[in-house]
């Protein structure tokens, strides 16, 4: 297994990172009418997990802190895909679209899922 020296390291960090830039690019095409209600609020929590995993990381001398940043950071994930479940029903995503986002969302979720388990092996090298 590779080092990990930064969040940036984290698979769950770039795989974040490069969904929120392809939800940034899919809410493009959103109508203008949803500006302030979806299309902000997709690109606001798909970015808010890698920022969150990015915090959690910086935490890792203190467990509970970072087990809660990355609980947080799951729970960003889900609200990106429940926001994702509104566009496909709104029409402003393919079938195809969607499935695509919401494998990648949920393999996101997973990867912080199991940060979240193994906590502590995290936190070890921070201490």
């Amino acid at each position: 297994m590779a080092i990990i020296r930064s969040f940036r390291d984290l698979r769950a960090y770039q795989q974040a990172r490069s969904e929120a830039s392809n939800v940034f690019e899919a809410t493009k095409t959103f109508p203008k009418e949803e500006k302030f209600s979806m299309t902000d609020q997709i690109r606001r929590s798909s970015r808010a997990v890698k920022s969150m995993i990015a915090e959690a990381w910086g935490h890792r001398r203190y467990p509970a802190a970072f087990v809660s940043k990355l609980t947080d950071a799951l729970g960003e994930a889900n609200e990106t895909q429940s926001w994702l479940d509104d566009a496909l029903d709104c029409g402003y995503l393919s079938i195809a679209q969607h499935r695509d986002f919401d494998a990648a969302w949920q393999s996101i979720g997973g990867m912080i899922a199991n940060m979240i388990l193994k906590a502590d092996d995290f936190c070890q090298s921070a201490r």
